[in-house]
């Protein structure tokens, strides 16, 4: 048991939580590893890749955040001041995440939304990684880690999706 304690200590001081999550899933295909239940929303199989095969897609950055569940230091991701219409995509699969019209200035550093842009965009499921504090992590459709879910945000759902930018690909409306 100690040793056990030592390894995911030393795991957490050399490459952080990611390191810890993301020990023996190299080859298999899947959302982030986690033993966290899903709360709601449900993975696209299809969509499922490799830590290899993603690799070949994402910078080592967002790779980093989305398939170690990293996190981006406050105020230093490019969408947490970006206020123009427009959708937001996941990174890795280019799907629709999240919309403007649901975007607020949450102060915390991160791109914050009271909703996705549907019900189904995005899964929820229990995050136990930091221990005695349980969250809501937010993934895409393919398992790959977006950021948390918390209930402090405005009306009407009064929920703040805080969002890494390095997780979003942003596009604005065309005006037309």
């Amino acid at each position: 048991m100690i040793k056990s304690l030592w390894i995911v200590l030393a795991a957490l001081a050399v490459g952080g939580v990611g390191a810890v999550l993301s020990k023996g899933t190299r080859g298999v295909a899947g959302p982030v590893p986690s033993n966290g239940k899903i709360i709601s929303g449900s993975f696209n199989a299809s969509e499922f890749k490799t830590n290899a095969q993603w690799r070949k897609i994402l910078t080592p950055y967002q790779y980093y955040i989305m398939r170690e569940a990293g996190t981006e230091m406050p105020y230093s991701g490019k969408l947490d001041q970006e206020f123009k219409r427009g959708i937001y995509l996941s990174a890795a699969t280019h799907q629709p995440v999240f919309s403007s019209a649901a975007k607020f200035h949450s102060g915390t550093g991160w791109p914050s939304f009271w909703a996705p842009i549907d019900s189904d965009a995005v899964v929820l499921r229990w995050d136990y990684s930091l221990p005695g504090e349980p969250r809501i992590e937010v993934l895409d459709k393919a398992g790959n880690h977006l950021g948390h879910l918390f209930y402090d945000g405005p009306p009407p759902t009064g929920e703040r999706f805080c969002i890494n930018s390095a997780a979003l690909i942003f596009v604005p409306d065309s005006g037309k």
